[in-house]
Formats: structure tokens, C-alpha cells, sequence
């Protein structure tokens, strides 16, 4: 009984320790401000990353309409 209480106070202080409460960025405003910006432009180009890997980013081919490309009289 004494070792499984033991137990749980330890998982308990480690979910504790872990929470996420741990701040990411740097104190320093301009540092902090490069750090945001830098972190937004890789979100920014991981969704064109994700269209070009599902080829989202290409003309339809499966469209009602029929291009023809050439000229038509």
C-alpha cells in the first residue's frame, strides 16, 4: 500500500512538472518579436507544402468544361 501511494505522488509531481507551462519565446521584445515572426512564416508555408504534396495546387482534370488550347474559329 505504501509503494503504490509512493507511486503515485511521483506520476503525479511528473504530470505536474510537465504541464506546459514553460514560456517559448525570449524575454527581450526584439527577440521575441523575431521569433514570432519567424514561427509564423514556417505555419505560413507548411500549407503550401501540404497542397503541393496532395498536388492541390494543380488544375482539375476532371472538369465539365474541356480546354481545348488551341484557336478556335
Amino acid at each position: 500500500m505504501f509503494r503504490k501511494m509512493i507511486l503515485g505522488v511521483a506520476a503525479t509531481a511528473g504530470l505536474v512538472a510537465n504541464s506546459g507551462c514553460v514560456n517559448q519565446y525570449a524575454a527581450n521584445p526584439n527577440t521575441r518579436t523575431e521569433q514570432m515572426l519567424y514561427q509564423s512564416e514556417d505555419l505560413r508555408q507548411l500549407g503550401n507544402e501540404w497542397r503541393r504534396f496532395w498536388f492541390n495546387d494543380q488544375p482539375s482534370h476532371m472538369t465539365t468544361e474541356r480546354v481545348h488550347g488551341g484557336i478556335i474559329d
